[in-house]
């Protein structure tokens, strides 16, 4: 059982318990149908929440003959906060009153002698007012819940309203970015391939023209994942697109022949490795290749990728340059993208520069999820 319900539970044994004692204090003992019929009113508020309307009809006679009015209150009450009927509360208002205000027998008000005009108005008033007050009660808390369930249905509103505005500015943000990154950077990588391509034809020699062709074959590469990715950015709001095809371990030794780095590539991994691993690996072997041509021209690399005791280690270790390196544009965010995929992966990526004047490059990553 929930605490809501345990609170309700308790609700209920609470008002029949107070019920009880209205009926000791205001109903003779002697007179039994009186007290049987306060004995139902008292077990019909346990009904109240399911069956408002039959929980207050048994109420009524309890009333009609006793001044135990606790019952037949709590009834009313529950019953107008619950029914959205104005004239069905009205009716039973106007029950309560004819309850509370006649005595039974009818003809035992007639004779009474203490009964003037005067005081039967001042308890007419009364009796009006017993029965408007739980009305006007329950219906007060009616309209305070619904107040309640509409200003929560508003902040869901708004926030889903912020929500698409937030969608749609990204949705133009990407947009944007695929009109830059076609009509800006794909033009000049294609200027880069054409001019490439012309060198490789006009080259003098053997070694230019074999600079000349990796570079138009890594800027034909290129020009295929950036139109992918324009493809993928344009594509804002529908499925998701897969940024395919995703490399894997098989594609590493093409990336080491291609990176026109004296490199050698050592591993001996299984090839049933996840390809989130796989992504993994060859991403941290591109960035440090990358940043080998960049920041030691000249320099040599090994890479070491190796599987031990259910942790993949990958290794990329680079010689001191043999040139100075050209001043590049760059946004040191290499690394940390690095950083940031090993740690979503449950591994950890090391770097420093070596003894040597080198640098290297670790990343451990586990092959279990942890």
């Amino acid at each position: 059982m929930t605490a809501r319900k345990t609170s309700v539970v308790l609700l209920d044994l609470v008002l029949v318990a107070i019920a009880l004692a209205d009926t000791r204090a205001h109903v003779d003992s002697g007179d039994r149908p009186a007290v049987a019929l306060a004995l139902v009113a008292a077990g019909a508020l346990t009904l109240r929440r399911r069956f408002p309307l039959p929980a207050f009809v048994l109420t009524l006679p309890a009333a009609l003959v006793s001044d135990a009015m606790f019952a037949i209150t709590i009834a009313l009450y529950t019953l107008a906060s619950l029914s959205r009927h104005r004239l069905l509360l009205a009716g039973c208002a106007l029950l309560f009153t004819v309850a509370d205000y006649l005595a039974w027998p009818p003809w035992s008000s007639l004779q009474s002698t203490q009964l003037t005009e005067a005081n039967g108005l001042l308890h007419l008033t009364y009796t009006l007012a017993t029965a408007a007050a739980p009305v006007f009660l329950g219906q007060l808390v009616q309209a305070r819940r619904d107040l309640s369930l509409r200003l929560a249905e508003i902040s869901e509103a708004r926030e889903y309203e912020r929500l698409l505005t937030t969608q749609s500015v990204l949705a133009k943000e990407r947009a944007q970015l695929a009109r830059e990154m076609h009509d800006v950077v794909s033009h000049q990588v294609s200027l880069i391939a054409v001019q490439a391509g012309a060198l490789q034809v006009a080259g003098g020699d053997d070694e230019t023209r074999r600079a000349a062709a990796a570079i138009r074959q890594l800027s034909v590469q290129t020009l295929d994942e950036l139109r992918h990715m324009v493809s993928v950015l344009r594509a804002s709001g529908s499925s998701p697109t897969e940024l395919t095809p995703q490399p894997s371990l098989a594609d590493l030794q093409r990336l080491v022949d291609t990176s026109c780095i004296d490199a050698k590539l050592v591993t001996d991994l299984p090839e049933d490795l996840p390809p989130t691993l796989q992504r993994a690996v060859y991403r941290t072997v591109q960035e440090a290749l990358t940043n080998v041509r960049k920041h030691a021209p000249g320099a040599a690399a090994a890479i070491h990728i190796h599987l031990r005791g259910g942790t993949l280690r990958t290794t990329v270790t680079n010689t001191a340059p043999a040139h100075l390196p050209l001043a590049l544009p760059s946004a040191h965010h290499g690394l940390a993208g690095l950083r940031q995929r090993a740690e979503l992966l449950g591994g950890t990526v090391t770097s420093g520069p070596t003894p040597d004047g080198g640098y290297e490059l670790h990343l451990d990553l586990p092959t279990e999820p942890r």
